[in-house]
């Protein structure tokens, strides 16, 4: 089942696989634009960062957009995708500006949130990267499982 693709006036046949790729591809470079915009970790006209961009920021950013888009190019029609939806939300979370974050602001106030939740945001974001990682992890195992074949699979009689 191949799909053509047009490229400079010619076809190129990718099969699902390309297309998963190209799938995932696609998702971690939109949400690594996304997230990464609207948390202000570069200059844009939309967001302004009240806090310095920590070192570790932007380099979370890239591990958790892989792990985005390696979990969009292998998840199936049928899985969890819980474990990677709160895996997401906690990354950007962790890499977000603690007082820009409008929620976080009205529950905690500024002095907690600076005081108390800045220094643990990179555990936060590691956690939220390691949900993305066990995600994929997960769909990349039932992936293969899948496509084993179902005789081997199957207990004796």
């Amino acid at each position: 089942m191949n799909t053509r693709i047009s490229a400079l006036g010619r076809g190129i046949a990718i099969g699902s696989h390309g297309r998963a790729i190209l799938k995932g591809a696609a998702a971690a470079a939109l949400t690594f634009a996304a997230l990464g915009t609207v948390s202000a970790l570069w200059d844009n006209p939309f967001f302004v960062r009240m806090t310095a961009v920590a070192g570790w920021e932007l380099p979370a950013l890239v591990v958790m957009s892989a792990f985005s888009g390696l979990y969009i190019a292998v998840r199936r029609p049928v899985c969890s995708v819980r474990r990677a939806g709160i895996g997401g939300v906690t990354g950007f979370i962790g890499i977000a500006c603690p007082t820009c974050n409008k929620v976080l602001m009205l529950l905690f106030g500024s002095e907690f949130l600076l005081m108390w939740f800045d220094p643990i945001r990179p555990l936060i974001s590691a956690l939220g990267i390691a949900l993305l990682a066990i995600a994929s992890w997960h769909e990349l195992r039932a992936r293969r499982a899948d496509a084993a074949d179902p005789t081997q699979l199957e207990y004796p009689k």
